[in-house]
Protein backbone atom coordinates (compact mmCIF):
# COMPACT_ATOMS: atom_id res chain seq x y z
CA UNK A 1 0.00 0.00 0.00
CA UNK A 2 3.05 2.37 0.79
CA UNK A 3 5.57 3.53 -1.97
CA UNK A 4 9.38 3.04 -0.36
CA UNK A 5 9.35 6.72 0.95
CA UNK A 6 6.61 6.61 3.08
CA UNK A 7 7.39 2.67 3.77
CA UNK A 8 10.47 4.02 5.20
CA UNK A 9 8.54 6.84 7.53
CA UNK A 10 6.28 3.84 8.65
CA UNK A 11 9.65 1.67 9.62
CA UNK A 12 11.07 4.74 12.11
CA UNK A 13 7.99 5.17 13.83
CA UNK A 14 9.02 4.09 17.50
CA UNK A 15 5.03 2.58 18.22
CA UNK A 16 5.90 3.18 21.87
CA UNK A 17 2.73 5.48 22.04
CA UNK A 18 0.10 6.94 19.93
CA UNK A 19 1.49 8.54 16.41
CA UNK A 20 0.41 11.67 15.04
CA UNK A 21 0.56 11.77 11.12
CA UNK A 22 0.31 15.89 10.08
CA UNK A 23 -0.96 16.33 6.56
CA UNK A 24 -2.51 12.54 6.43
CA UNK A 25 -4.06 13.05 2.64
CA UNK A 26 -5.09 9.68 2.12
CA UNK A 27 -4.46 7.98 5.80
CA UNK A 28 -2.38 4.95 4.05
CA UNK A 29 0.34 5.22 6.47
CA UNK A 30 -2.03 5.65 9.53
CA UNK A 31 -3.49 2.38 8.32
CA UNK A 32 -0.15 0.55 7.53
CA UNK A 33 1.14 1.94 11.54
CA UNK A 34 -2.07 -0.28 12.62
CA UNK A 35 -2.45 -3.07 10.15
CA UNK A 36 1.32 -3.95 10.88
CA UNK A 37 0.74 -3.68 14.90
CA UNK A 38 3.34 -0.98 15.16
CA UNK A 39 0.98 1.47 17.19
CA UNK A 40 -2.63 0.93 18.64
CA UNK A 41 -3.15 4.49 18.12
CA UNK A 42 -2.95 7.09 15.41
CA UNK A 43 -4.33 10.68 15.02
CA UNK A 44 -3.96 11.87 11.37
CA UNK A 45 -4.80 15.45 10.46
CA UNK A 46 -5.28 17.21 7.40
CA UNK A 47 -5.75 21.11 6.66
CA UNK A 48 -8.38 20.32 4.27
CA UNK A 49 -11.69 18.56 4.59
CA UNK A 50 -11.39 17.08 0.76
CA UNK A 51 -7.85 15.26 2.21
CA UNK A 52 -9.81 14.33 5.74
CA UNK A 53 -12.99 12.38 3.80
CA UNK A 54 -10.68 10.56 1.82
CA UNK A 55 -8.78 9.56 4.78
CA UNK A 56 -11.87 8.37 6.64
CA UNK A 57 -13.19 6.07 3.55
CA UNK A 58 -9.45 4.58 3.86
CA UNK A 59 -10.09 3.62 7.67
CA UNK A 60 -13.43 2.60 7.01
CA UNK A 61 -12.25 0.44 3.76
CA UNK A 62 -9.81 -1.33 6.60
CA UNK A 63 -11.90 -1.05 10.04
CA UNK A 64 -10.05 0.97 12.33
CA UNK A 65 -12.16 3.64 12.63
CA UNK A 66 -11.73 3.02 16.36
CA UNK A 67 -8.42 3.47 16.28
CA UNK A 68 -7.68 6.29 13.77
CA UNK A 69 -8.61 9.73 15.32
CA UNK A 70 -9.32 12.07 12.05
CA UNK A 71 -8.83 16.08 13.23
CA UNK A 72 -9.38 19.32 10.98
CA UNK A 73 -6.30 21.09 11.67
CA UNK A 74 -3.55 23.44 10.25
CA UNK A 75 -0.34 21.71 11.87
CA UNK A 76 -0.80 20.45 14.68
CA UNK A 77 -2.57 23.49 15.89
CA UNK A 78 -5.97 21.66 16.55
CA UNK A 79 -4.08 18.21 17.16
CA UNK A 80 -4.63 16.57 21.24
CA UNK A 81 -0.55 15.34 21.99
CA UNK A 82 -0.84 13.94 25.11
CA UNK A 83 0.42 10.59 25.21
CA UNK A 84 1.91 11.30 21.31
CA UNK A 85 4.90 9.81 21.34
CA UNK A 86 5.68 10.20 17.42
CA UNK A 87 4.72 12.73 15.19
CA UNK A 88 5.15 12.26 11.71
CA UNK A 89 5.38 15.28 8.94
CA UNK A 90 5.77 13.67 5.41
CA UNK A 91 5.14 15.10 1.53
CA UNK A 92 5.59 18.71 2.27
CA UNK A 93 8.20 21.57 2.27
CA UNK A 94 10.86 21.72 4.54
CA UNK A 95 10.06 25.21 5.41
CA UNK A 96 6.39 24.64 6.15
CA UNK A 97 7.63 21.32 7.54
CA UNK A 98 10.06 23.79 10.00
CA UNK A 99 7.13 26.33 10.22
CA UNK A 100 4.90 23.50 11.75
CA UNK A 101 7.41 22.15 14.51
CA UNK A 102 8.19 25.50 15.18
CA UNK A 103 4.54 27.05 15.88
CA UNK A 104 3.72 24.44 18.43
CA UNK A 105 4.17 25.15 21.88
CA UNK A 106 7.01 23.02 23.65
CA UNK A 107 4.14 23.43 26.86
CA UNK A 108 1.52 21.07 24.64
CA UNK A 109 3.73 17.87 25.48
CA UNK A 110 6.43 16.47 26.77
CA UNK A 111 9.54 17.11 24.33
CA UNK A 112 11.89 14.85 25.91
CA UNK A 113 9.71 11.77 24.80
CA UNK A 114 8.18 12.84 21.07
CA UNK A 115 10.37 11.80 18.01
CA UNK A 116 9.87 13.17 14.76
CA UNK A 117 9.58 11.69 11.94
CA UNK A 118 10.10 14.44 9.27
CA UNK A 119 10.22 13.88 5.22
CA UNK A 120 10.65 16.72 3.15
CA UNK A 121 10.41 17.08 -0.23
CA UNK A 122 11.83 20.18 -1.12
CA UNK A 123 14.51 22.59 1.10
CA UNK A 124 15.79 19.80 3.56
CA UNK A 125 18.96 21.93 4.35
CA UNK A 126 16.66 24.36 5.74
CA UNK A 127 14.73 22.21 7.83
CA UNK A 128 17.89 20.31 9.54
CA UNK A 129 19.15 24.06 10.08
CA UNK A 130 16.11 25.19 11.95
CA UNK A 131 15.44 21.95 13.58
CA UNK A 132 18.83 22.66 15.47
CA UNK A 133 17.71 26.06 16.12
CA UNK A 134 14.43 24.32 17.75
CA UNK A 135 16.93 22.76 20.20
CA UNK A 136 16.82 19.39 18.27
CA UNK A 137 19.32 16.81 16.83
CA UNK A 138 18.93 14.57 14.17
CA UNK A 139 19.53 10.91 15.49
CA UNK A 140 19.01 9.26 12.29
CA UNK A 141 18.98 10.40 8.35
CA UNK A 142 17.84 8.18 5.29
CA UNK A 143 17.54 8.90 1.71
CA UNK A 144 15.15 6.83 -0.03
CA UNK A 145 14.99 5.95 -3.62
CA UNK A 146 12.09 5.53 -5.46
CA UNK A 147 12.10 5.75 -9.56
CA UNK A 148 14.48 8.74 -10.54
CA UNK A 149 13.84 10.55 -7.38
CA UNK A 150 16.06 10.56 -4.05
CA UNK A 151 13.86 11.41 -1.29
CA UNK A 152 14.99 12.12 2.53
CA UNK A 153 14.05 10.82 5.63
CA UNK A 154 15.23 11.95 8.89
CA UNK A 155 14.50 11.18 12.49
CA UNK A 156 14.58 14.67 15.28
CA UNK A 157 14.92 14.46 18.93
CA UNK A 158 14.90 16.77 21.90
CA UNK A 159 18.51 18.03 22.62
CA UNK A 160 18.64 21.20 25.10
CA UNK A 161 22.74 21.27 24.22
CA UNK A 162 22.06 20.53 20.39
CA UNK A 163 24.64 23.30 18.29
CA UNK A 164 24.23 25.45 15.42
CA UNK A 165 24.56 24.73 11.34
CA UNK A 166 26.75 25.60 8.75
CA UNK A 167 25.64 26.08 5.66
CA UNK A 168 27.78 23.92 4.51
CA UNK A 169 26.38 21.42 7.52
CA UNK A 170 22.78 21.83 6.61
CA UNK A 171 23.57 20.68 2.71
CA UNK A 172 25.59 17.51 3.88
CA UNK A 173 23.06 15.96 6.02
CA UNK A 174 23.51 13.31 8.56
CA UNK A 175 23.76 10.28 6.86
CA UNK A 176 25.87 7.31 7.55
CA UNK A 177 28.73 7.21 6.10
CA UNK A 178 27.76 3.07 4.83
CA UNK A 179 24.85 4.62 3.39
CA UNK A 180 25.52 4.04 -0.30
CA UNK A 181 22.00 6.35 -1.29
CA UNK A 182 23.39 9.04 1.27
CA UNK A 183 26.62 8.83 -0.99
CA UNK A 184 24.29 9.42 -3.83
CA UNK A 185 22.14 11.94 -2.56
CA UNK A 186 25.19 14.08 -1.79
CA UNK A 187 26.61 13.76 -5.58
CA UNK A 188 23.51 14.81 -6.56
CA UNK A 189 23.28 17.73 -4.34
CA UNK A 190 27.63 18.42 -5.79
CA UNK A 191 25.89 18.31 -9.16
CA UNK A 192 23.20 20.99 -8.27
CA UNK A 193 25.56 23.18 -6.78
CA UNK A 194 28.27 22.90 -9.55
CA UNK A 195 25.59 24.28 -11.47
CA UNK A 196 24.82 27.01 -9.56
CA UNK A 197 28.42 27.52 -9.49
CA UNK A 198 28.74 28.20 -13.19
CA UNK A 199 25.73 29.86 -13.19
CA UNK A 200 27.06 32.50 -11.12
CA UNK A 201 30.61 32.88 -12.76
CA UNK A 202 28.50 33.38 -16.30
CA UNK A 203 26.84 36.60 -14.55
CA UNK A 204 30.34 37.89 -13.17
CA UNK A 205 29.48 36.84 -9.69
CA UNK A 206 32.82 35.90 -8.50
CA UNK A 207 32.63 35.71 -5.15
CA UNK A 208 29.20 33.73 -4.69
CA UNK A 209 30.53 31.05 -7.54
CA UNK A 210 33.55 30.46 -5.54
CA UNK A 211 31.49 29.90 -2.50
CA UNK A 212 29.04 27.48 -4.44
CA UNK A 213 32.47 26.02 -5.60
CA UNK A 214 33.64 24.83 -1.89
CA UNK A 215 30.31 23.71 -1.53
CA UNK A 216 30.31 21.36 -4.31
CA UNK A 217 33.51 20.10 -3.77
CA UNK A 218 32.83 19.19 0.53
CA UNK A 219 29.40 17.85 -0.98
CA UNK A 220 31.95 15.22 -2.40
CA UNK A 221 34.84 14.86 -0.32
CA UNK A 222 33.60 15.85 3.13
CA UNK A 223 35.12 18.70 5.12
CA UNK A 224 38.66 18.70 6.28
CA UNK A 225 41.09 20.82 9.03
CA UNK A 226 44.14 22.34 7.66
CA UNK A 227 47.02 23.60 9.68
CA UNK A 228 46.26 27.44 11.05
CA UNK A 229 49.92 28.36 10.33
CA UNK A 230 49.15 27.71 7.10
CA UNK A 231 46.12 29.31 6.93
CA UNK A 232 48.11 32.51 8.48
CA UNK A 233 50.86 31.91 5.76
CA UNK A 234 48.15 32.40 2.79
CA UNK A 235 46.59 34.98 4.29
CA UNK A 236 50.29 36.62 4.68
CA UNK A 237 50.89 36.33 1.46
CA UNK A 238 47.54 38.30 0.49
CA UNK A 239 47.88 41.06 3.52
CA UNK A 240 51.34 41.15 4.85
CA UNK A 241 51.30 41.18 8.04
CA UNK A 242 54.49 43.52 7.98
CA UNK A 243 53.09 45.82 6.46
CA UNK A 244 50.70 47.19 9.33
CA UNK A 245 50.73 49.99 11.12
CA UNK A 246 53.47 50.34 13.72
CA UNK A 247 50.38 50.97 16.23
CA UNK A 248 48.45 47.93 15.22
CA UNK A 249 48.10 44.54 16.46
CA UNK A 250 47.54 42.16 13.48
CA UNK A 251 48.25 38.51 13.65
CA UNK A 252 47.75 34.96 15.29
CA UNK A 253 46.53 36.79 18.69
CA UNK A 254 44.88 33.88 20.55
CA UNK A 255 46.10 30.10 19.32
CA UNK A 256 43.97 26.86 20.00
CA UNK A 257 45.04 23.31 21.22
CA UNK A 258 45.18 21.71 17.95
CA UNK A 259 46.61 24.64 15.70
CA UNK A 260 44.27 23.00 12.81
CA UNK A 261 40.22 24.10 12.24
CA UNK A 262 38.24 22.50 9.75
CA UNK A 263 35.42 25.24 10.49
CA UNK A 264 36.29 29.18 10.24
CA UNK A 265 34.25 31.85 11.00
CA UNK A 266 34.86 34.89 9.55
CA UNK A 267 33.84 38.32 11.69
CA UNK A 268 34.86 42.53 11.31
CA UNK A 269 34.93 42.39 15.47
CA UNK A 270 35.23 39.80 17.77
CA UNK A 271 32.41 39.80 20.10
CA UNK A 272 31.19 37.33 22.78
CA UNK A 273 28.02 37.01 20.26
CA UNK A 274 30.74 35.66 17.92
CA UNK A 275 32.64 33.69 19.93
CA UNK A 276 29.33 32.08 20.99
CA UNK A 277 28.38 31.53 17.41
CA UNK A 278 31.81 30.29 16.63
CA UNK A 279 31.33 27.53 19.34
CA UNK A 280 27.69 26.91 18.77
CA UNK A 281 29.36 25.83 14.86
CA UNK A 282 31.80 24.17 15.90
CA UNK A 283 34.60 26.41 14.93
CA UNK A 284 37.94 26.63 15.39
CA UNK A 285 39.28 29.76 14.15
CA UNK A 286 37.65 33.52 13.83
CA UNK A 287 39.13 35.84 11.61
CA UNK A 288 38.11 39.29 12.19
CA UNK A 289 39.31 42.73 10.92
CA UNK A 290 39.44 44.84 13.92
CA UNK A 291 42.18 43.11 17.01
CA UNK A 292 40.39 41.03 19.61
CA UNK A 293 44.06 42.51 21.54
CA UNK A 294 44.65 46.02 20.96
CA UNK A 295 46.05 47.44 24.10
CA UNK A 296 48.43 45.22 26.72
CA UNK A 297 46.00 43.53 28.77
CA UNK A 298 46.27 43.93 32.45
CA UNK A 299 43.33 41.73 32.83
CA UNK A 300 40.79 39.08 31.24
CA UNK A 301 37.50 39.28 32.81
CA UNK A 302 34.93 36.60 32.41
CA UNK A 303 32.99 39.10 29.87
CA UNK A 304 36.06 39.81 28.05
CA UNK A 305 36.17 37.97 24.25
CA UNK A 306 39.81 36.89 25.11
CA UNK A 307 38.35 34.54 27.56
CA UNK A 308 35.70 33.12 25.83
CA UNK A 309 38.29 32.48 22.81
CA UNK A 310 40.56 30.92 25.35
CA UNK A 311 37.44 29.03 27.22
CA UNK A 312 36.15 27.52 24.24
CA UNK A 313 39.65 26.39 22.25
CA UNK A 314 39.02 28.97 19.64
CA UNK A 315 42.22 30.73 17.64
CA UNK A 316 41.95 33.83 16.56
CA UNK A 317 43.81 35.91 13.42
CA UNK A 318 43.02 39.41 13.36
CA UNK A 319 44.11 41.60 10.33
CA UNK A 320 43.33 45.23 10.46
CA UNK A 321 45.45 47.87 8.58
CA UNK A 322 47.21 45.11 6.75
CA UNK A 323 44.06 44.05 5.16
CA UNK A 324 42.92 47.80 4.75
CA UNK A 325 45.78 48.89 2.43
CA UNK A 326 46.66 45.35 0.38
CA UNK A 327 45.62 45.73 -3.01
CA UNK A 328 42.65 42.96 -3.02
CA UNK A 329 41.87 43.90 0.72
CA UNK A 330 39.05 45.91 2.19
CA UNK A 331 39.76 49.11 0.26
CA UNK A 332 40.49 47.22 -3.00
CA UNK A 333 36.58 45.48 -2.50
CA UNK A 334 35.20 49.21 -2.33
CA UNK A 335 37.06 50.23 -5.68
CA UNK A 336 35.50 47.35 -7.06
CA UNK A 337 32.09 47.90 -6.13
CA UNK A 338 32.52 51.60 -7.53
CA UNK A 339 33.77 50.10 -10.77
CA UNK A 340 30.90 47.91 -11.17
CA UNK A 341 28.27 50.65 -10.06
CA UNK A 342 29.37 53.66 -12.11
CA UNK A 343 31.31 53.87 -15.64
CA UNK A 344 34.50 55.50 -15.06
CA UNK A 345 37.09 57.77 -16.62
CA UNK A 346 40.51 56.07 -16.82
CA UNK A 347 42.37 54.19 -14.48
CA UNK A 348 41.36 54.80 -10.16
CA UNK A 349 44.23 56.61 -8.68
CA UNK A 350 45.87 55.67 -4.76
CA UNK A 351 44.17 58.13 -2.54
CA UNK A 352 47.09 57.66 0.27
CA UNK A 353 50.18 56.25 -1.28
CA UNK A 354 52.09 54.27 1.20
CA UNK A 355 54.84 52.22 -0.79
CA UNK A 356 55.71 48.82 -1.57
CA UNK A 357 52.11 48.53 -3.60
CA UNK A 358 49.92 49.70 -0.65
CA UNK A 359 47.76 52.45 -0.76
CA UNK A 360 45.12 53.76 1.82
CA UNK A 361 42.25 54.31 -0.33
CA UNK A 362 41.76 55.06 -4.20
CA UNK A 363 40.59 58.20 -6.48
CA UNK A 364 38.09 57.37 -9.01
CA UNK A 365 36.68 59.53 -11.69
CA UNK A 366 32.99 59.64 -13.07
CA UNK A 367 32.86 59.61 -16.86
CA UNK A 368 29.44 61.19 -15.41
CA UNK A 369 28.98 63.45 -13.09
CA UNK A 370 26.29 63.20 -10.27
CA UNK A 371 24.00 64.97 -7.71
CA UNK A 372 25.91 64.65 -4.23
CA UNK A 373 22.17 62.63 -3.31
CA UNK A 374 22.70 60.55 -6.16
CA UNK A 375 25.86 59.55 -4.83
CA UNK A 376 24.60 58.98 -1.28
CA UNK A 377 21.86 56.65 -2.81
CA UNK A 378 24.76 54.45 -5.10
CA UNK A 379 27.08 54.48 -1.50
CA UNK A 380 24.10 52.84 0.83
CA UNK A 381 23.07 50.44 -1.61
CA UNK A 382 26.64 49.51 -2.25
CA UNK A 383 27.46 49.25 1.35
CA UNK A 384 24.13 48.46 2.44
CA UNK A 385 23.75 50.85 5.29
CA UNK A 386 20.43 52.02 6.56
CA UNK A 387 21.64 55.79 6.52
CA UNK A 388 24.38 57.52 4.95
CA UNK A 389 24.93 61.24 6.30
CA UNK A 390 25.98 63.39 3.37
CA UNK A 391 27.13 66.97 3.62
CA UNK A 392 25.24 70.02 3.06
CA UNK A 393 26.70 73.27 0.94
CA UNK A 394 27.60 71.46 -2.03
CA UNK A 395 25.58 72.28 -4.87
CA UNK A 396 27.27 70.68 -7.86
CA UNK A 397 28.05 67.72 -9.56
CA UNK A 398 30.34 65.54 -8.39
CA UNK A 399 32.91 63.31 -10.22
CA UNK A 400 36.44 62.71 -8.39
CA UNK A 401 36.08 60.82 -5.51
CA UNK A 402 38.61 59.65 -2.70
CA UNK A 403 36.94 56.42 -1.33
CA UNK A 404 38.45 55.23 2.08
CA UNK A 405 36.91 52.35 4.29
CA UNK A 406 36.74 52.74 8.52
CA UNK A 407 37.65 56.21 9.75
CA UNK A 408 38.91 58.41 6.85
CA UNK A 409 37.79 61.80 7.81
CA UNK A 410 41.15 63.12 8.96
CA UNK A 411 41.97 62.54 4.93
CA UNK A 412 39.32 65.85 4.10
CA UNK A 413 42.81 67.88 3.74
CA UNK A 414 44.57 64.97 1.06
CA UNK A 415 41.43 65.02 -0.76
CA UNK A 416 41.12 68.44 -1.30
CA UNK A 417 44.87 68.76 -2.75
CA UNK A 418 44.04 66.04 -4.61
CA UNK A 419 41.55 67.76 -6.58
CA UNK A 420 38.90 65.55 -5.26
CA UNK A 421 35.02 67.22 -4.87
CA UNK A 422 34.02 64.21 -3.13
CA UNK A 423 34.79 61.52 -0.18
CA UNK A 424 33.22 58.84 1.02
CA UNK A 425 34.32 57.05 4.30
CA UNK A 426 32.84 56.60 7.60
CA UNK A 427 33.26 58.13 11.57
CA UNK A 428 33.40 61.80 10.46
CA UNK A 429 33.76 64.20 13.40
CA UNK A 430 32.13 67.33 13.35
CA UNK A 431 35.07 69.51 12.52
CA UNK A 432 35.86 67.68 9.99
CA UNK A 433 31.78 68.48 8.18
CA UNK A 434 32.61 71.71 8.84
CA UNK A 435 35.26 71.42 6.84
CA UNK A 436 33.84 70.03 3.87
CA UNK A 437 30.89 72.70 3.90
CA UNK A 438 33.25 75.45 3.94
CA UNK A 439 35.33 73.72 0.84
CA UNK A 440 32.14 72.52 -0.28
CA UNK A 441 33.10 68.93 -1.21
CA UNK A 442 30.51 66.31 -0.80
CA UNK A 443 31.33 64.09 2.17
CA UNK A 444 29.51 60.90 2.91
CA UNK A 445 29.73 59.29 6.08
CA UNK A 446 28.09 55.29 5.48
CA UNK A 447 29.61 54.50 9.03
CA UNK A 448 32.41 52.23 9.97
CA UNK A 449 31.13 48.91 10.37
CA UNK A 450 29.51 48.94 6.91
CA UNK A 451 32.86 50.36 4.96
CA UNK A 452 34.83 47.48 6.00
CA UNK A 453 32.52 44.46 6.87
CA UNK A 454 31.85 44.67 3.02
CA UNK A 455 35.40 42.94 2.95
CA UNK A 456 34.09 39.71 4.77
CA UNK A 457 32.56 37.78 1.56
CA UNK A 458 35.84 38.57 -0.65
CA UNK A 459 37.86 37.14 2.50
CA UNK A 460 35.97 33.94 2.24
CA UNK A 461 36.38 33.74 -1.61
CA UNK A 462 40.13 33.74 -1.00
CA UNK A 463 40.10 31.16 1.38
CA UNK A 464 37.70 28.92 0.07
CA UNK A 465 39.36 28.96 -3.58
CA UNK A 466 42.57 27.69 -1.67
CA UNK A 467 41.04 25.90 0.87
CA UNK A 468 37.61 24.23 -0.72
CA UNK A 469 37.73 21.74 2.25
CA UNK A 470 37.48 24.47 4.86
CA UNK A 471 34.09 25.17 6.23
CA UNK A 472 34.35 28.97 5.84
CA UNK A 473 31.24 30.71 7.63
CA UNK A 474 30.70 34.65 7.20
CA UNK A 475 29.19 35.25 10.97
CA UNK A 476 25.64 36.30 11.41
CA UNK A 477 26.51 38.21 14.44
CA UNK A 478 28.97 40.39 12.44
CA UNK A 479 26.04 43.30 12.59
CA UNK A 480 26.15 47.07 12.91
CA UNK A 481 26.31 47.25 16.90
CA UNK A 482 24.27 50.91 16.22
CA UNK A 483 20.36 50.74 16.13
CA UNK A 484 18.58 54.11 14.66
CA UNK A 485 15.62 55.18 15.93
Amino acid sequence: MLDKRLSRVAELVSGKGIAADVGTDHAYLAAELINSGRCGKVIASDVKEGPLEAARKTVEKYGISEKVSLVLSDGLENVPLEGVTDIVIAGMGGETIADIIGAVSIDRYDPENVRWILQPMTKPEYLRKMLFEYQMNITEEYAVEDGDRLYVVMVAEYNPDSRCLTEFDALYGFFEDDDELGKKYREREAERLEKVAANLKNAGRTEDSTHYAALAYKMKNGCDSVKISEIFDYLDSLYPFAAQEKWDNSGLLVENQSGEADTVVLSLDITNGVVNEASCKLADLVISHHPVIFEPLKRVDLKNPVHSLIYTDTAAICMHTNLDIAAGGTNGVILRKFQERFELEGEAEPFEELGGGNSLGWIVTLKEPVIPEKLAQAAKEIFGCEYVRLSKGCFKRVSRIAVCSGSGGSMLGLALEKGCDALVTGDVKHDVWIGAYNRGLALLDCGHFHTENIVLPELRRVLEEKFPQLDVVIAERSFDPCKYV
